[in-house]
């Protein structure tokens, strides 16, 4: 590996450790606000707007710990698993999605525009499935093959002098 190849991973191992910390800390402040925002309502009893505001923060909660899922993935295999993206987009979609339902703000273009958007997500997810797993099959069946390559004898030859 090569002298800017190293430095390259350093870096990058650098900005995916800061945003892993950054989006820590966001969720650690995302989940006090939460914790005031239910102490708040239970004393006072606020109206459903005051609901509004906790499910769109929870939502947004799943969607940092699907981001910091992806991260930590990163450091245990170097790269950034499609999965894990794919997945935090299926739930921001979902979260806007049940933020205007939930408002009865949506109109049904926007139901079938973020319908076709999950749909889309979604096939891509599966396609990501299907070629990681074909490509872990293939790593075992190479891994397997330079153990034991066929057509070589595991003997030695013999001469009779």
């Amino acid at each position: 590996m090569g002298l800017m190849e190293k430095w390259f991973d350093r870096v990058t191992d650098l900005v995916m450790a800061l945003l892993l910390v950054l989006i820590t800390i966001g969720i650690g402040i995302g989940l006090i606000s939460l914790l005031q925002k239910l102490v708040s309502l239970i004393e006072f009893a606020n109206g459903p707007d005051y609901y509004m505001k906790m499910v769109s923060e929870i939502l947004t909660l799943f969607v940092l710990i699907e981001l910091t899922r992806s991260l930590v993935s990163y450091f245990s295999e170097h790269r950034l698993r499609l999965t894990f993206i794919l997945d935090a987009g299926i739930i921001f979609v979902l979260r806007e999605l049940m933020i205007k339902l939930f408002e009865q703000t949506i109109t049904p273009e926007e139901i079938y525009a973020l319908s076709t958007l999950l749909l889309v997500l979604g096939c891509l997810r599966t396609g990501s499935v299907i070629v990681y797993q074909r490509e872990k099959r293939m790593l075992a069946k190479n891994n397997r093959n330079r153990q034991h390559p066929r057509g070589c004898a595991d003997f030695t030859e013999t001469t009779a002098s």
